[in-house]
């Protein structure tokens, strides 16, 4: 099913464009529009005639922007059907290149891998491993066969979640290991191969393989704009959602990956509302949830407002990526679909560091010494770009891990390339597009030590410097870091 965009959902993306001539910004904008994801590929865009009713341009304006716009790659023509939005070959063919090199670059000496935004332990890690193993005999007189967790582990999760604002029982809690084998199971036990699963983008590439390899035909969800402050386009969802009426709704509200938004409560309200209108069941990864790094308030649980949501979280981005424990927080009544369902995938979590967990997740000190660490790092990260590169846009997140980055001007699946021949491995902004836009992005996290991430941003500058002249960006006039 093809998705179509409104004439009027169209002029509010578009906002105020270059009018001189106005083809030209038209087009100008669209594809930047159509190049980051928020027209997702394979989206009618208006008729010629409505676009002009709505933007107040010639209908002439409008014909010559589309015809530049296929003529670049960023669109079809279909005879008799419309313009369709599209990505020219040679930037997908660029971002399964990017995909590939990346997942298999070997780190050499010297260099930086901010491919991934994973931690190292923190030093109450150790005796926590030490307090689990003095616990661990008393367990060793059964099978450890625990398909649905330890049940200490899962009142301790159950319990965050009520003091959240969201009653829980241990019986709705299963254990997994970690968020992306948790996402793999409710795949597996609520939709079929075909079905259509509706997901953010950009987002976390390794979920978009994960639904993919489940068989799900992914319909994205394009974020707002990455720079302003709503986050999510919630009118281009509802409408996404009336249009493709999909099975499963992957979505992260807290501290989103790669973004770093934080969704506020009315918006999970309205979302919600959306989704139970067409049915839509939410499948919501909280891994990031714990990481704030202000005082503000945090949301309720997106399933305070959705009662039929599953939530999967992790403790491998908060406490340690060598941690794999996740968890499902499910209604009751799906309980058993999804141990039968997890069953085909494994038969448990590994005992001893579901017993660690359990040591760490009740830690004040040691979560708030990552807080602080986090905090700490985002700061020195941020401070090197606005000094380093003041042309590069960003918002500062309030939580999370990473920091999404917007050139002024050139692709950086290219730019990405060129820096690996400086030894810096950053994830280019097509890896996290559901169909490969966002080539003006890239993802940096901030899980190294400042003086690494410090290092990184000076050679990602002066391979910036000795880049080729590039064209005009369409943002030339408000190039200042957004905070």
């Amino acid at each position: 099913m093809n998705r179509s965009l409104t004439p009027e959902h169209l002029a509010t993306l578009v906002g105020q464009f270059p009018r001189k001539p106005a083809y030209r910004g038209l087009r100008q904008a669209l594809q930047e529009l159509i190049g980051d994801g928020r027209i997702p590929l394979g989206t009618r865009l208006p008729s010629e005639r409505a676009v002009s009713q709505t933007l107040a341009v010639s209908r002439n304006t409008v014909t010559r922007a589309y015809v530049d716009l296929v003529a670049a790659g960023f669109a079809t023509a279909r005879q008799g059907a419309g313009t369709y939005a599209a990505v020219p070959q040679d930037r997908q063919r660029a971002h399964q290149h990017a995909l590939r090199s990346h997942a298999g670059a070997q780190a050499s000496e010297g260099s930086i891998d901010l491919n991934c935004a994973s931690t190292a332990a923190l030093p109450g890690t150790a005796p926590a491993y030490e307090r689990a193993l003095e616990r661990l005999p008393c367990y060793l007189g059964g099978d450890g066969h625990r398909p649905t967790g330890l049940p200490a582990l899962r009142a301790l999760i159950a319990q965050r979640y009520t003091q959240r604002g969201l009653a829980t029982d241990p019986e709705q809690i299963m254990v997994t290991s970690g968020a992306l084998a948790a996402t793999a199971v409710v795949a597996r036990a609520l939709s079929r191969p075909g079905d259509r699963a509706m997901i953010e983008s950009p987002v976390y590439p390794n979920v978009i393989e994960a639904l993919r390899l489940g068989g799900a035909r992914l319909v994205a969800s394009p974020m707002g704009d990455a720079l302003g402050d709503a986050g999510w386009d919630l009118d281009g969802i509802e409408a996404t959602l009336r249009q493709t009426r999909p099975h499963l709704a992957y979505l992260i509200p807290d501290f989103q990956n790669p973004t770093g938004f934080l969704m506020s409560d009315a918006q999970r309200a309205r979302y919600a509302a959306a989704l139970q209108a067409t049915r839509t069941v939410p499948l919501v990864d909280e891994s990031l949830q714990a990481i704030a790094l202000t005082d503000a308030p945090i949301p309720l649980p997106f399933a305070a407002h959705a009662p039929d949501a599953i939530t999967v979280g992790s403790v491998s981005k908060l406490l340690w990526s060598g941690l794999r424990v996740g968890w499902i927080r499910a209604p009751q009544a799906l309980m058993d679909r999804l141990i039968k369902a997890r069953l085909q995938l494994d038969l448990g979590t590994a005992l001893f560091d579901q017993l660690v967990v359990t040591e760490l997740l009740d830690d004040s000190e040691v979560l708030a010494a990552r807080r602080e660490q986090l905090r700490q790092r985002r700061d020195a990260l941020a401070g090197a770009i606005r000094e380093r590169l003041p042309d590069w846009r960003f918002r500062l997140p309030a939580g999370g891990m990473t920091l999404w980055l917007q050139l002024p001007e050139g692709s950086a699946t290219q730019l990405t390339a060129n820096l690996e021949t400086a030894g810096v491995h950053v994830p280019p902004g097509p890896m996290f597009s559901v169909e490969g836009g966002a080539d003006q992005w890239l993802r940096i996290p901030y899980v190294r030590p400042e003086a690494e991430l410090i290092e990184a941003v000076g050679r990602i500058a002066e391979v910036w410097a000795r880049t080729p002249a590039r064209p005009t960006a369409r943002h030339e006039g408000a190039r200042a870091v957004i905070l």
